[in-house]
This record gives C-alpha cells, sequence and structure tokens, in this order.
C-alpha cells in the first residue's frame, strides 16, 4: 500500500469525522438562532377593552382573532352569560381552538380573600366553580385580586393571613389546571403595592404562585417602576398594559382614564425590559375601559391596541 493511498484514506476519514461533527452542530445552531428570533412577548387582548361594545362571548374571540391576536383574557361573567343563554363550553372550546386564540387568564372577582368567614366560604366556593368552568375550554390561569377588601375603609388585612388564604386556592387551583394569579390593585387597601403581593407570593411556597401586575395599577398604588426589576422571572406569566396621561395624581386618576400603551407618560419600556424573560414569553395584555374606545367600532379598538403593543415593544 503505497503512502498516497494511507493519506488518501487518512484525508477522507477526517473529512467523514468533520462532516459528521459539522451536521450534529447544524441542529445545535438552527436552534440557537430560532431562540433568539422568538419574540419576547406575546400580545394578549384583555376582552375589557372591548367590554363597551357589548358583543358577547363568541364575538369578542371573532373580534380578537380577526384583529391579530392570538391569546385572550376572558371575563366570566361574559362567559356564564354565554353558557345561561344556551351555550356550552364543549362548542366554546371548539370555536376557540378554530380562531386560533389561547384563553391565558380569565376575569374573576371571587371574595377569597375577606376576613367574615361567611363570606370567604362563598367566594372561595364560587372560584372553585369557575376553575371547573374555565378548565374546560382551556383557560391556563384566573386572576385573584383583593375583591371585597377593596374599598376605601376596608380593613387591612395582614400578609401572612392573605397569605394563608392564598394557598388555599393555589390548591384549587394545581387540582383543576386554572392557576390563580395574586392580583395587585393600586386603588385598594389591601395588595395595592408590588411589595405586598410579591411577600404573599414568596411566602406561599407554592411553585405555583404568580402575580399579575398591571402598569395603570403600578402607578394608581403608588409602587416605583423601578421596583419590577426585583420581582423575578419565575413569578410573572402576564402582566396588563395600558397608558396613562399627564396631569392626572395617582390618587385621582380612575380606571376609564386608561389608554392605549405610548399614548401617555408611563415608563412601559422600563417595565418591558424589566419582566421580560429569555427563559420564555411573557404576555402582555391590553386592558382599557376607556368609554370613548367603547363608542368606536370594536375591531379598529382591537387592531389600533395590537399596533400600539407592538410599537411599545418594539426593539425589547
Amino acid at each position: 500500500m503505497t503512502d498516497f493511498s494511507l493519506n488518501r484514506r487518512q484525508v477522507l476519514k477526517t473529512l467523514g469525522v468533520t462532516a459528521a461533527t459539522s451536521l450534529l452542530r447544524v441542529p445545535a445552531v438552527a436552534k440557537e438562532t430560532a431562540a433568539k428570533k422568538q419574540p419576547a412577548f406575546k400580545y394578549s387582548l384583555n376582552m375589557s377593552t372591548i367590554r363597551g361594545q357589548r358583543l358577547g362571548f363568541i364575538k369578542e374571540l371573532e373580534t380578537a382573532s380577526k384583529a391579530g391576536f392570538s391569546s385572550v383574557e376572558i371575563w366570566i361573567d361574559t362567559f356564564q352569560h354565554y353558557l345561561n343563554q344556551g351555550g356550552s363550553a364543549t362548542e366554546a372550546k371548539r370555536i376557540i381552538t378554530d380562531l386560533g386564540l389561547e384563553v391565558e387568564n380569565a376575569i374573576g372577582f371571587a371574595k377569597w380573600i375577606v376576613d367574615d368567614e361567611v363570606t370567604r366560604k362563598a367566594g372561595v366556593q364560587q372560584l372553585q366553580r369557575e376553575m371547573e368552568q374555565l378548565a374546560k375550554i382551556g383557560c391556563k390561569r384566573v386572576a385573584a385580586p383583593p375583591m371585597g377588601a377593596n374599598h376605601r375603609d376596608a380593613a387591612l388585612i395582614h400578609l401572612n393571613v392573605v397569605t394563608e388564604r392564598y394557598l388555599t386556592i393555589l390548591e384549587m387551583g394545581a387540582q383543576t389546571g386554572v392557576l390563580p394569579i395574586l392580583e395587585m390593585w393600586g386603588s385598594s387597601p389591601n395588595l395595592k403595592k408590588i411589595s405586598q403581593v410579591m411577600y404573599v407570593v414568596t411566602e406561599s411556597g407554592h411553585k405555583n404562585a404568580r402575580v399579575l401586575l398591571d402598569s395603570f395599577h403600578i402607578f394608581k398604588g403608588g409602587s416605583s417602576f423601578n421596583s419590577t426589576a426585583f420581582v423575578g422571572n419565575a413569578a410573572i406569566d402576564i402582566v396588563h398594559v395600558n397608558d396613562y396621561p399627564a396631569g392626572i395624581l395617582p390618587s385621582k386618576i380612575s380606571e376609564p382614564d386608561r389608554i392605549y400603551p405610548g399614548d401617555g407618560i408611563a415608563p412601559l419600556r422600563q417595565l418591558l425590559e424589566n419582566i421580560k424573560d429569555p427563559a420564555k414569553q411573557v404576555i402582555i395584555s391590553l386592558e382599557v375601559f376607556n368609554e370613548s374606545y367603547y363608542r368606536q367600532d370594536a375591531l379598529l379598538v382591537a387592531k389600533t391596541g395590537l399596533a400600539k403593543m407592538k410599537a411599545v415593544t418594539a426593539g425589547i
């Protein structure tokens, strides 16, 4: 055998190893490229934004889909009205799937947090029924605000007590598959601050504990937007985004003052930079209650809202 044959064989062997190595590397590079291309945020429409048009449950879903949303937050009362009028969860789930939507969260107002034992027990039972209904349409989460303990003169509930009550509904969520998200309300004496909802979530020690923040409520409750940097990725799946105009004090601002993202003075890009997660897409959901928007075509409002959200998140 000649030296030429040996060299040729060695070269071919080397080329084979190199080619195989390259083939092994391609998927990893492709995966890395794909991961880099994945947007940081999923855009969701909270049906509050078109609630004033009174479209009904199915038309709200159709409007969100036509506008270009793939994720939505529904309102439980609208869903239940649909069921009471002869609709079914099975049919609703089929429609949701056909429209290419995911129901990320549901907005409800069960009084799970209050001190009055009778009221709280009824609230927990209500939430249990709602979770079971929501599970049938594939809804993943349900908001858990301080409903019933949110009026101006409401007594302050110790955060350790809130934690115990939150743990109760977290266990219900684990059983139903619909996870309760602790929602901060800036207008409420209870759970009005980022620090308060974070205390409850961290103190609970529960793997499914999450917070639901909202740019309006951060301002209304007097928390610093700088504080969102300390919340941590594990505590956030979804965030409500909206804006507010200049010249209104937190003590005076109200729900109808909410406007499209980017149309006001809220430091939304700071918020979004702080909450983005390299390991997953964070859901940002447009939640406004603007009377002037309610007088417009719902599809136009939804499309405008999505365009404004994309403009605010550009480059993040």
